[in-house]
Order: C-alpha cells, then structure tokens, then sequence
C-alpha cells in the first residue's frame, strides 16, 4: 500500500491495466489460439502490411482485457530471439495506462527505478499518446501509457485487424471481464526483494 512506501504522490495516477505484450515465436498463431480457445476477439494489427518492417503485433481483447502477441520478422532480431530462447513464449510487457506520465517517470527514478526508455510521443490521425518504459524484476517491462485525446481503435501504428474469423461469434463466451492482478514468478528467496521493489 501507499501508507508502506511512504506518502502518495500529489500527482500521476495509475487508471488500470492498459495490455499485456507477450513475445512469441508466432504471433498469428497465438492471437488465433486465444481467440478460440478463450474467447478473445481481434483487435488491432500492426505489420508490414502496417509499415512495420521489424515486428508484427496482432492484438486481442475480451471486454476490458487486452493482449498483444508480438513476434520477430526478422531472423535477425537478437533482443527477441534471446528472450525467446531464455523464456520460451511469455509476457514482455505489463503496461498501465496513467496519467501525467512524465511525473510517474520522475518519481519513479527518485525512488531507483531503471528507466528503459525516458517518455517520447507517438501520434498517427487519431491523436497523441505518451509513453515511457521501467524496467521491473528479470526481463519484464511495465510501459506507462498517457492518452493525450487519443481516439484511436489501439494505439499509434496499428490498424483493423486484416482479418476478422467469422466462426469466432458461434463459439461460447468465456466471461472473461478485466485484469485485476499479475503473477511474476520468482526464484527461491527473491520474492521479498522484488515485492518490496513495488
């Protein structure tokens, strides 16, 4: 709780769970998994088809739950290949959509959080969103989310899924609602640490 880490921040707030990224070796194959097997629709896409010519990301969502499965288009892409090799398919990234994004980044570094990547804007006909990345326990990430009147289907980059399966509305609802918490597993006796670390 707050009361444990010291007085809140007078500014910045954590609204809710923004997505999840996993990185996989087949990011297709695993948003088609998803969708019939746990009931989560198509989403967003992002790849070559898009302009994006390094990674392809097809994102799905079940009510307020959302997840992107992000894979390699290259061979050659070390940062991917290495995670997929050391954790086999998994989460990447918890992000968290916020507000005032640049205050949370401070706050965070006065507090010794590792800042990935320091806040930058993206931004495409829908409007802006902010974003900064921490680094958290292992090789996960948390990417903070700042919709600045962002009206877009996702975020920044993506577009309407290039297909839409049609059998997805005769299978059974799952009842699937929000993300209400996140198990990050830890080795012997580094719980506390990375608990504490939050």
């Amino acid at each position: 709780s707050y009361t444990d880490k010291g007085e809140k921040p007078q500014r910045g707030r954590f609204i809710h769970f923004h997505s999840i990224t996993f990185w996989v070796g087949n990011a297709k194959q695993a948003a088609s998994y998803y969708c019939n097997k746990m009931g989560f629709e198509e989403l967003a896409y992002r790849g070559l088809e898009t302009g994006s010519r390094e990674v392809v990301s097809h994102v799905i969502k079940q009510d307020k739950i959302v997840f992107v499965f992000s894979s390699a288009l290259n061979p050659g892409n070390e940062e991917m290949g290495e995670h997929l090799v050391k954790h086999g398919d998994g989460v990447k990234d918890v992000a968290f959509e916020v507000e005032d994004c640049d205050f949370i980044v401070q706050k965070a570094k006065e507090r010794g959080a590792v800042v990935v990547k320091e806040p930058w804007v993206e931004q495409d006909k829908f409007g802006k969103v902010k974003f900064a990345v921490i680094q958290t326990y292992g090789d996960t990430t948390h990417t903070l989310i700042e919709k600045l009147n962002y009206k877009g289907l996702f975020l920044p980059g993506y577009h309407p899924p290039l297909f839409k399966d049609p059998l997805l509305s005769k299978l059974p609802s799952t009842k699937l609602s929000f993300v209400d918490h996140v198990v990050g597993n830890q080795p012997d006796l580094q719980m506390v640490p990375v608990a504490d670390w939050y």
